[in-house]
């Protein structure tokens, strides 16, 4: 990682361009109007890479200077895949007031916040709390970089198996920060038959150990069909799996899923389900890494959500936005569907400019983009 500049720094004509005394003319403009920050200086094209370090990857909690390295690559990949500049902030707290205000005082020097690898439940008022504070983009990628991937997925292998998302029946096994993104997402994009699970089975409001958030998602996913039980039994006729919890489905169970099942078994390194025992039973066969096909990977989304987010100087994502990424991202696989291309490759050059447009064009009807 570097930061380099880009005007020339050559002379002393430069040099008082560059600081004083020309600066100076800038910082009266912006102080007469700040919105002109926007215009002159590097704060909207700059990301905050925010952290705790307490779920990193699959090594959990492991401290802010351990998570270092993994904000770096995040920086890395915000740069290459979307042009956005990201400064990795590793915290040293896991306070959750403490990292809003820290969050809220820096605000200013950046056009957005990426929340990332925060534990769950922790992650999710931070979120929303920010999100009502600041008028920038606030984003935490470990819930909706995975969800709206998932959903671009997803909505390619029910297309591919003549499934419509009014239709088809869907189980998410874990209910942490990307289970929660994910059930909500794919709530807003038409499907209507969902059960999420925790360890303790089907979250449904009879259960007397639900937090608010697994209260909140049962009342919209499990309620609304009556559905109770362990994962075992919400598998039994199951047309979608979708794993984001780590453990183990046994095979007997995902063999009694409907024909042409869809499994998307995302934990990593170690798949839910493994893939060749998902293939003998499901159609569409997903993970989390990159040695077989159809990966879903964050590095699809991201990027390309905040270029676009970015280039109208929203104020917010917002669900819509969310949704548009995951439609373009979809688009993209076009007339090549099969079983084994249901998500375009991280590598695929075209990925960056699909999502941004999409996003920008859905802030522009939100309501939420500055320009």
């Amino acid at each position: 990682m570097q930061i380099a500049a880009t005007a020339p720094l050559r002379d002393a004509g430069d040099l008082s361009l560059a600081y004083t005394p020309g600066v100076a003319l800038v910082c009266e403009a912006i102080a007469e109007d700040p919105e002109l920050v926007r215009t002159y200086t590097w704060v909207p094209n700059t990301v905050a890479v925010v952290t705790d370090g307490t779920a990193v990857l699959g090594l959990g909690d492991i401290g802010p200077s351990a998570a270092m390295p993994v904000m770096e690559g995040k920086a890395v990949l915000f740069k290459q895949f979307g042009g956005v500049d990201a400064i990795p902030i590793c915290l040293d707290t896991t306070d959750t007031e403490e990292i809003i205000e820290t969050v809220a005082r820096l605000a200013p020097s950046f056009g957005g916040v990426n929340l990332e690898d925060i534990s769950a439940p922790r992650c999710f008022e931070i979120e929303d709390r920010l999100k009502e504070m600041l008028d920038i983009p606030v984003f935490h990628d470990d819930q909706h970089g995975t969800a709206v991937v998932a959903l671009a997925a997803l909505t390619n292998a029910l297309r591919l198996t003549g499934r419509a998302p009014g239709e088809a029946r869907v189980v998410i096994s874990g209910a942490g920060a990307a289970g929660v993104a994910v059930a909500k997402i794919l709530l807003a994009a038409g499907i209507t038959d969902l059960a999420v699970t925790d360890r303790k089975g089907v979250l449904h409001s009879s259960r007397g150990d639900l937090t608010p958030v697994k209260r909140a998602l049962a009342e919209v996913t499990a309620d609304v069909t009556g559905r109770t039980g362990s994962l075992a039994e919400a598998l039994d006729g199951a047309d979608v799996y979708i794993g984001v919890s780590g453990g183990t489905v046994p095979e007997e169970d995902v063999a009694r899923m409907a024909d042409d099942a869809i499994v998307f078994a995302l934990a990593n390194p170690t798949p839910e389900v493994h893939p060749e025992v998902a293939h003998r039973h499901a159609r569409v066969v997903a993970t989390g890494r990159s040695d077989f096909p159809n990966q879903i990977n964050n590095v699809l989304a991201f990027p390309g959500i905040f270029r676009g987010a970015i280039d109208v100087q929203a104020r917010s994502i917002t669900e819509p936005m969310k949704v548009a990424a995951a439609t373009a991202l979809a688009d993209l696989v076009g007339d090549d569907l099969s079983e084994d291309y249901v998500i375009p490759h991280p590598f695929d050059a075209r990925v960056p400019g699909a999502v941004s447009r999409a996003v920008a064009e859905a802030a522009r009807r939100d309501g939420v983009a500055r320009r």
